[in-house]
């Protein structure tokens, strides 16, 4: 079934044509099946905008002592190297804690301190 519908105005007329009923294809079954033409079925996401933090050296393998680090974790092995590095932090931060208590620095001093000799060790590529 055509309808025709037609509306004048004061400039002229406007003429437009409906063809079809209102009760048209876009009910139904025909609507779902439509639907699900239009969307898409896998949606493909790309890498996030923030990273996760990572705990990984962004100097590794760089530096002046990156090679002599490596070589010595290759020889007496990743357990026993991770434990000696971890000792070796701990005498430095210990280190620095008694420099500070020496000199009257705060807690807020001493663990900038401890961060600036972390970054220190990342470029010299003591953390490699």
């Amino acid at each position: 079934m055509a309808t025709s519908i037609c509306a004048r105005g004061l400039q002229g007329a406007l003429v437009s044509s409906f063809q079809g009923t209102w009760e048209s294809s876009i009910s139904g079954d025909d609507y779902h099946h439509a639907l699900m033409q239009s969307v898409p079925r896998f949606v493909t996401v790309g890498k996030p905008i923030c990273s996760p933090p990572s705990m990984k050296n962004v100097n590794e393998g760089k530096g002046l002592f990156a090679p002599a680090v490596v070589i010595t974790r290759n020889i007496i092995g990743k357990k026993r190297f991770n434990q000696l590095r971890g000792k070796a932090i701990a005498l430095h931060s210990q280190i620095i804690t008694e420099f500070c208590k020496s000199i009257g620095a705060d807690a807020k001093q001493r663990q900038g301190l401890i961060r600036l000799a972390k970054k220190n060790g990342e470029r010299l590529g003591f953390l490699a």
